[in-house]
């Protein structure tokens, strides 16, 4: 029996395979046990830090700091296959960054004779990358952080990562070119880059993604110090026509199931029979995949199919869904695209995976979800870049400007306005 139609989309659209619970609602209340930790740390440093390691990661650490010995032999304990894999994603990530900076460039203009208008790209001094534990090593995390940081020309980027991480997390971090490297994690690790400790310096800005806890922490933090985006769990859907194959789309789905028991997945057609092949296709996939323990209950909570009954209802559905990676499977994906605009990164055509994208073509992984990607695009090298805009006039300028800013001033009973904007005027006419 077919489920409801999802709310707003009555008539437009049906489920096949309905999300049994919410994700957002899911995320839990720890708003209340962040605050005590980032108060802590931020009062306390250090001592807290360590108390809070212990406490969460089962960590006793005298030194948090990463030891430049200690990085090296890191990398020296890699699987060389491993490493090669690792330095093939940096330079992908690399060379995309750096391409994406070429498009950033510096401003110069003349509006009005005399009037100079323009603005700098100036690099973020400082900025903190959060690199997640997880329950594998996600050698791809560090990179996604640390290189766009290097190649935006940020002074420094310091990198955490829980204590447990394995200790390729390490060497990751290392080539990616981390500054400095700490094992902390958790909101502990937000607070401790936040505000800085006795042996954490302070950061003007916190990249990457994170549990319950760091994303938290970072909106409890956001203001003294930037952050990136609020990134709750991961996400992937696929919009398909009839030309979609149930296979190929019920493999990504599961692919990207594994990640967490809270990934939403979901697939958006408009064909029937190609969503209730998806269906079980997911059902008989999930009996011999090793990590289907995790897949099976994210697929089951937040798993969902939906039947839209034309291609508009599947655009309008997918615009509101604003997935974080959302995969296009239709007759002409270039085309189809082209009408798309809510989405964290798109991936056009069935070659297109997101495991790619995931670990190594070059485009960021750090993208909004649950619906941020309605206002936001995902993290790239222009999140560690500052648009600072600057301005001088020459005196033919200021005899075109002061005359209406007077008079605005003026109406808007500023008075100290109006005369910082006579004063310059009534001087030029003095000497003119």
């Amino acid at each position: 029996m077919t489920a409801a139609a999802p709310q707003g989309f009555e008539g437009r659209t049906a489920y096949v395979k309905a999300p049994a619970r919410d994700q957002i609602a899911d995320s839990g209340d720890v708003t209340g046990l962040v605050a005590k930790i980032i108060a802590d740390v931020r009062a306390q440093g250090d001592d807290a830090v360590r108390r809070y390691s212990r406490e969460f990661d089962h960590a006793d650490l005298d030194r948090f700091e990463v030891t430049a010995h200690d990085r090296r032999a890191a990398v020296d304990e890699m699987d060389r296959q491993t490493r090669a894999d690792t330095e093939f994603a940096i330079d992908n990530v690399r060379r995309f960054a750096e391409a994406q900076l070429g498009t950033i460039l510096p401003l110069e203009v003349e509006p009005l004779p005399g009037l100079h208008l323009g603005h700098r790209v100036i690099p973020i001094e400082r900025v903190g990358a959060y690199v997640p534990g997880g329950r594998f090593p996600l050698l791809s995390a560090p990179i996604m952080t640390i290189v766009p940081g290097k190649v935006a020309g940020c002074s420094e980027v310091v990198a955490c990562l829980p204590p447990n991480a394995h200790r390729a997390m390490i060497a990751g971090c290392h080539l990616s070119g981390a500054d400095r490297i700490f094992r902390i994690g958790g909101a502990q690790a937000i607070a401790a880059m936040a505000y800085g400790t006795q042996s954490v310096p302070q950061v003007n800005k916190i990249m990457g993604p994170g549990n319950a806890f760091v994303n938290e922490a970072k909106r409890q933090v956001f203001g003294p110090v930037g952050i990136d985006q609020l990134a709750g769990p991961s996400e992937i859907f696929v919009v398909a026509d009839a030309t979609g194959d149930a296979e190929l789309i019920a493999t990504d789905l599961l692919g990207q199931a594994e990640h967490d028991v809270r990934t939403r997945v979901g697939l958006i057609t408009t064909d029937r029979a190609l969503a209730e092949a998806t269906v079980r296709e997911v059902a008989r996939q999930l009996e011999t995949l090793a990590t289907a323990k995790v897949a099976a209950e994210s697929w089951e909570n937040y798993g969902e199919v939906v039947v839209c009954e034309d291609e508009a209802a599947m655009i309008a559905y997918s615009d509101h869904v604003a997935a974080e990676h959302l995969q296009v499977h239709t007759r002409d994906p270039h085309d189809f695209a082209k009408k798309l605009r809510n989405y964290g990164s798109l991936f056009i055509g069935v070659n297109a995976s997101v495991v790619y994208s995931d670990k190594n073509v070059g485009t960021n992984h750090t993208l909004p979800t649950m619906g941020a990607g309605r206002y936001t695009g995902g993290l790239w090298v222009g999140s560690y870049v500052k648009i600072a805009t600057h301005q001088w006039l020459e005196d033919n300028a200021v005899a075109a400007v002061a005359p209406p800013a007077i008079r605005q001033s003026g109406s808007e009973g500023l008075e100290g306005h109006q005369k910082a904007a006579a004063i310059r005027y009534d001087r030029q006419r003095e000497t003119a």
